[in-house]
């Protein structure tokens, strides 16, 4: 089992998507940016993976608008 689908697993089993047989259910990854990871710019990777991080490491599955200026921040961005 790959890092990535270890963190799948367990975030899956946090967010109580398990099936009658006590193990995880298949299906679409939970992560909202996910999808965002494959575009050519390089920053909108890097904020997509950092808020996917920040998100698994915090076990949230949805964030506020704090959190994301927090991820934001870490990031080196200001106003």
């Amino acid at each position: 089992m790959t890092e990535e689908n270890a963190q799948k697993q367990e975030y899956m089993e946090i967010e109580g998507r398990k099936n009658q047989e006590g193990t995880v259910a298949e299906g679409r990854e939970p992560r909202q940016f996910r999808d965002s990871h494959h575009q050519d710019d390089p920053e909108v990777r890097e904020l997509a993976e950092a808020i996917d991080n920040y998100k698994m490491s915090n076990r949230r599955r949805f964030i506020t608008y704090e959190e994301i200026l927090s991820v934001v921040k870490s990031l080196g961005y200001h106003k």
